[in-house]
């Protein structure tokens, strides 16, 4: 990673504090950590963060009913957006290439299958175009494969592997780091029937060479960080998750929001206007990248 990126990934690590003890800003389920660089990255200490500038790349059983999102959002296309893409980049991403108004919102985990109908069932209804690095081992996947399955054929919901229950890659054996990759790509194919490659999110942030090495070797060959968190990995309050919106939906980022907790769900509409206002364009990692 370049020295450039890697500052923008180390601010990027520094949203937690705002929660005074809560979900750390680059946490997943169990406290997703911070996007690193070539080695494995530490924890940091909460810092309210200060987003970088935006470089400039060369580019032209089902669950029980629940309340509804308390504000309708503004309706978006669900058709995907005519696009010049650009090859991956060599090793991870953090955000998007180039200047524009494109949002990479990325949704992380799924342990609870209600947040995962709702999201879901949020993109449905405004077209606002997501991508879900899940792992199989929570049943809400399989539980909500009938409703999730035509929004990932059609390309509005991209799905990447997230390994198969959420392990620190860093801390296995080469054959462990395969095996939680396959494995959830084994799940994602047979219950979605698409190939998650080449995009993989290594939990808490954590990766190094070896990890990465591991993971291209079964066509895993692009680890995807992020610039800006809505930190609810944890439990967190509505406003919370609003604020965080607020400070990382911005242009070009890719933001890392979590499948786990209800509070993101009452404040759709919300963040549906977050994202009008800004005049931003929701869009998978699928629709910027060739492959």
């Amino acid at each position: 990673m370049s020295a450039v990126v890697g500052r923008r990934v180390a601010l990027g690590m520094l949203g937690a504090g705002i929660l005074g003890g809560g979900a750390a800003l680059f946490a997943v389920q169990r406290a997703s950590g911070p996007a690193v660089g070539a080695v494995t990255a530490t924890p940091v200490a909460a810092v309210t963060p200060t987003p970088a500038p935006t470089p400039t790349p060369t580019l032209s059983p089902t669950a029980a009913p629940s309340p509804e999102p308390s504000t309708t959002p503004t309706p978006t296309s669900s058709a995907g957006p005519v696009l010049e893409k650009v090859p991956l980049p060599g090793g991870s991403i953090t955000e998007l290439p180039g200047e524009g108004n494109l949002l990479a919102w990325t949704v992380d985990d799924g342990s609870n299958g209600e947040v995962i109908r709702l999201y879901t069932e949020f993109a449905a209804a405004t077209g606002t175009r997501l991508t879900y690095f899940l792992n199989g081992a929570y049943g809400g996947w399989a539980d909500n494969a009938e409703l999730l399955r035509p929004l990932v054929q059609s390309g509005q919901i991209q799905l990447g592997n997230h390994t198969f229950d959420h392990a620190d890659l860093t801390s296995l054996s080469d054959s462990g780091v395969i095996d939680q990759l396959q494995r959830n790509h084994d799940f994602i194919e047979a219950t979605y029937g698409v190939d998650a490659r080449p995009y993989f999110r290594p939990p808490y942030g954590y990766h190094d060479d070896r990890v990465d090495a591991l993971a291209a070797s079964i066509g895993y060959t692009c680890p995807v960080l992020w610039y800006g968190s809505l930190s609810d990995s944890g439990l967190i309050t509505p406003e919370q998750v609003v604020g965080f919106a607020e400070r990382w939906f911005l242009p070009q980022h890719i933001v890392i929001g979590h499948l786990n907790f209800l509070p993101v769900t009452e404040v759709f509409g919300r963040l549906g206007e977050i994202v009008a206002e800004r005049g931003l364009q929701t869009v998978t990692l699928d629709d910027v990248f060739a492959k």
